[in-house]
């Protein structure tokens, strides 16, 4: 089946060189600004979306992450940052991962759920007492398997502080999807998937950019497979100088079935125009790829 168009309403809306340039590619291109400028703008966006920061410690990172719990019985709702800042020049990676334009961050605090957890990538928005964090972790192994096993130990540790809320509803921005896919992958209390301008493919990622693999990265759409009766949407922005169009397309073949649940949103970018219109994709019907029940009925 063909992917969906929305139109969004106007006023409502060597190796070790090749790898560093690959994940040169695949980092947002943002506009540099002092970390301390990126951790007020951050604290500014989530105090209008009523979500309080707090730090967890998983596995081998301490994250970031931005918090608003609600309770039972709504589902608790995760977003997953992108791989954050610009490089300094194309052949080194910042010092500092912290994203100027934190997408995910933005739709965390549009959602009008009760139950909200933003988690922020290995690096970001850590406070001068964090304990250092690996540059790999930013560039050729951000989506290594420690940084999802970190990702969901996260998960895990809110769910046990929100009291009887079981059910997990998933969304990543950008490299931040393709964590998201990995998170769902592993776990059983996933009952929806959502990602924006993700990094579903990095196989036609790399392919479109002229570069080689990340190393010690796994694959998301090797992960599709075991989502075919997850429930998902996934939104590609119409006009995407990072990710290609058709990207989402081949995670759902992947996944072994219909294509359905891609919409190409009008009027947005790889970062921009995502925030204002969040409320209403939220509202999109999601899509099992597969025919069949879903792995858990919410």
């Amino acid at each position: 089946m063909p992917s969906e168009t929305l139109i969004t309403p106007g006023k409502n809306a060597g190796r070790r060189r090749v790898e560093v340039v690959a994940a040169a590619l695949f980092l947002l291109v943002a506009a540099c600004a002092p970390a301390s400028g990126r951790h007020e703008g951050a604290a500014r966006i989530a105090l209008a979306g009523g979500l309080q920061r707090t730090a967890i410690r998983s596995g081998d990172f301490v994250l970031t992450a931005y918090l608003r719990l609600g309770g039972p019985p709504a589902p608790l709702r995760v977003y997953i940052e992108g791989d954050g800042a610009a490089w300094t020049t194309p052949s080194w990676p910042p010092d500092d991962p912290t994203p100027s334009e934190p997408v995910a961050l933005r739709l965390a605090a549009r959602d009008p759920s009760p139950n909200v957890l933003y988690l922020a990538r290995p690096g970001q928005f850590l406070d001068p007492s964090s304990p250092p964090v690996e540059r790999a972790y930013w560039m050729e192994r951000r989506f290594a398997p420690e940084v999802v096993q970190a990702l969901s130990g996260a998960v895990d540790r809110v769910l046990a502080r929100g009291g009887t809320m079981e059910a997990v509803e998933i969304t990543g921005h950008s490299g931040g999807a393709a964590l998201a896919v990995l998170v769902a992958a592993r776990r059983n209390d996933v009952t929806a998937l959502r990602t924006v301008a993700g990094n579903l493919d990095p196989g036609a990622v790399n392919d479109r950019h002229g570069v080689g693999p990340l190393a010690g990265s796994l694959d998301p759409l090797a992960a599709a497979p075991r989502l075919g009766r997850l429930p998902q949407r996934h939104f590609e922005a119409a006009a995407d100088d990072v990710i290609p169009s058709g990207t989402a397309a081949s995670f759902l073949r992947a996944a072994g079935g219909s294509t359905a649940g891609v919409t190409v949103v009008a009027a947005t970018t790889h970062t921009r125009g995502w925030a204002e219109i969040w409320p209403n994709l939220l509202r999109l019907p999601l899509v099992t790829p597969l025919p069949g029940e879903s792995r858990r009925t919410p």
